[in-house]
């Protein structure tokens, strides 16, 4: 098995899916690569997962840089067409769905962060090791 970019020679033409570091993830088939791992795929789409749902947004030719990747890897076109215990919907309702998420994390954060607080601890407290 070989590893870093010289292992994408396997990938071409196949059908891939291709995490972002800021979470996006999207479907499509790589054409091509650079020696600094960007990739272009064709027959794009960007699919967003909440809970049991999801949704595609068809952006067709899509170039990627490759210091944006976190993971690829190759979909099986056999289990993808079988696995249907996700609901997929609209656009738009895949993103007020996300938003409202996105908000109950942040609302779970604050409540954390204000008992850490009640409790004397801050990340200030401990982060400042030197004074034990």
């Amino acid at each position: 098995m070989s590893f870093g970019n010289a292992s994408l020679c396997d990938e071409v033409d196949k059908k891939l899916i291709v995490v972002l570091r800021d979470g996006k993830k999207f479907i499509g088939v790589m054409r091509t690569f650079d020696q600094f791992a960007n990739i272009i795929l064709q027959d794009t789409i960007e699919r967003i997962y909440v809970g049991d749902k999801y949704s595609d947004k068809h952006l067709g030719v899509f170039f990627i840089r490759g210091d944006t990747v976190v993971i690829l890897g190759e979909i099986d076109p056999d289990k993808e067409v079988k696995e249907k215990k996700l609901t997929k919907v609209s656009w738009e309702e895949i993103n007020l769905a996300q938003q409202a998420e996105r908000e109950k994390l942040q609302q779970m954060e604050q409540t954390k962060r204000r008992i850490m607080t009640e409790s004397g601890l801050t990340i200030d407290s401990i982060l400042n090791l030197d004074d034990f």
